[in-house]
């Protein structure tokens, strides 16, 4: 398969271990203790009534999920370093941005992946993003227009651009 920069997911090698060792976990011990929810579940009679059974079925329903989105992202993962600090927006830098250029209005986010970021306080926004694609190579004192979820136009200039710590 050829990756283009559209199918692949950028990961430091830390957060390609965090999510190796997840899709490890839910493969292995999780759809063990999950397997014995099920089953003492369905020991305890009728399934229709049986809210436990429910709830365990949903659960391994989520999680396999997860498992797929796992194995989908490690997939189309590139390892390697955080990019180099060169003010150019890519994926894996934390971009400051002046909506409309007003310096009072301004937002930091990381360009990437949420899976990635591991940083609760940090918003993410996709490379694919309206957002994403039309910050995508600008440096830093450069403007660039996105459509809103509405179709109308907002602008940003991007006043930083650093690499994530990550």
């Amino acid at each position: 398969m050829t990756q283009t920069s559209e199918n692949v997911t950028w990961l430091t090698q830390s957060g390609y271990d965090k999510l190796k060792a997840e899709l490890e976990y839910l493969t292995g011990p999780w759809r063990v203790e999950i397997a014995q929810k099920i089953e003492a579940a369905r020991e305890e009679g009728d399934l229709k009534e049986n809210a436990g059974y429910h709830a365990a079925k949903e659960e391994q329903g989520k999680q396999e999920l997860r498992i797929r989105q796992l194995n989908q992202l490690l997939e189309r993962a590139k390892v390697g370093e955080a990019p180099e600090d060169s003010g150019v927006v890519a994926p894996g830098m934390v971009v400051t941005v002046a909506f409309g250029g007003d310096p009072d209005d301004t937002m930091s986010f990381l360009l990437g992946s949420r899976e990635v970021a591991g940083v609760d306080e940090l918003d993410v926004y996709s490379p694919q993003s309206p957002l994403g694609r039309a910050i995508d190579g600008k440096k830093i004192g450069d403007d660039a227009t996105y459509e809103l979820p509405n179709g109308k136009k907002a602008g940003v200039r991007i006043l930083e651009v650093k690499p994530h710590a990550g």
